[in-house]
C-alpha cells in the first residue's frame, strides 16, 4: 500500500512540475521573470516534497519489499512519461527514451524533444539582451557545454546589479538543479538500501542506471561559472 500511494502520489506532483516548469518558459521566452521566477521557485518547491518521500519509502526493509517484488512483471519507473518530459524540459534528451512509449505519451514527448529547453529559453533570453551571439542548434540533442556560455553567465554574475533578473534567473535554474539533484540522490540511496546492487524493476540495471543518472548536468555553465568568479 505505501509503495502503491507513494509512486501515485509522484506521478500528481510531477505533473504538476510540468505544468510550473512550460509555464516558466512561456515566461521567459515573453521576457517576463517575475512570473517565472515564481514559478521555478514553486518547482524546486515541489522537488523537495519528492525528496522527502523517499524518506518515507525507505522504512520499507528489503524482506518487506521481496513481498510484492514478483507482482511487478515488466513493470519498471522508466515507464513513467511525465519524469521523462520533465527531463526533456530541462534538457536531458535522447530520442531512444522516446521509443519506450506510444499514442498520446509519445506524442507529447517528441513535441517536447522538438522544441527548446527550459535552458534553452534562458540562452535565448541571453542571446536576445547581447550576451550571447546567437543559440541555434537542434532543440532535440542535449545541449554542449559551451565557454562562450559560460561567458555569458559570467558578466552576469560580475555585475548583478546591471544584469539584476538575469542573475536572479540564474540562481532560480540553480536552485531546481540542486533540489533535482538531491532527488536523484535519495532515488539511489533508498534503491541501495532495500534491494541493493541487484538489477531493477523490469529487467532495467537498477543502481547501475540511478548511479550514472547524477552524473547528468542541466545547466553545466551554470555551475562552472562558480569556478571561474
Amino acid at each position: 500500500m505505501m509503495f502503491i500511494v507513494i509512486h501515485q502520489a509522484t506521478e500528481l506532483w510531477l505533473k504538476l512540475v510540468t505544468f510550473e516548469t512550460r509555464l516558466a518558459m512561456r515566461h521567459i521566452a515573453a521576457d517576463d521573470l517575475g512570473p517565472a521566477f515564481k514559478a521555478l521557485a514553486r518547482v524546486a518547491r515541489i522537488q523537495h516534497v519528492l525528496i522527502e518521500s523517499w524518506q518515507v519509502l525507505s522504512t520499507m526493509t528489503p524482506t518487506d519489499y521481496l513481498t510484492f517484488r514478483s507482482l511487478f512483471g515488466s513493470a519498471s519507473g522508466l515507464q513513467s512519461s511525465q519524469y521523462r518530459e520533465i527531463e526533456f524540459l530541462l534538457g536531458r534528451r535522447s530520442i531512444r527514451y522516446v521509443d519506450m512509449f506510444d499514442g498520446d505519451n509519445r506524442a507529447r514527448l517528441e513535441n517536447t524533444l522538438a522544441a527548446a529547453s527550459l535552458y534553452d529559453e534562458a540562452l535565448l533570453l541571453l542571446e536576445r539582451r547581447g550576451l550571447l551571439v546567437s543559440v541555434d542548434r537542434d532543440w532535440s540533442s542535449e545541449h554542449e557545454p559551451s565557454d562562450e556560455v559560460t561567458d555569458a553567465w559570467l558578466a552576469v554574475y560580475l555585475d548583478p546589479a546591471r544584469h539584476w533578473d538575469l542573475y536572479e534567473l540564474a540562481e532560480k535554474l540553480v536552485d531546481v538543479e540542486h533540489a533535482f539533484s538531491r532527488w536523484r540522490y535519495e532515488h539511489y540511496q533508498t534503491v541501495h538500501r532495500i534491494i541493493g546492487s541487484k538489477p531493477g524493476s523490469g529487467g532495467t540495471s537498477g543502481l547501475g542506471y540511478l548511479k550514472r543518472a547524477l552524473d547528468f548536468v542541466f545547466f553545466p555553465e551554470l555551475w562552472a561559472v562558480r569556478t571561474r568568479l
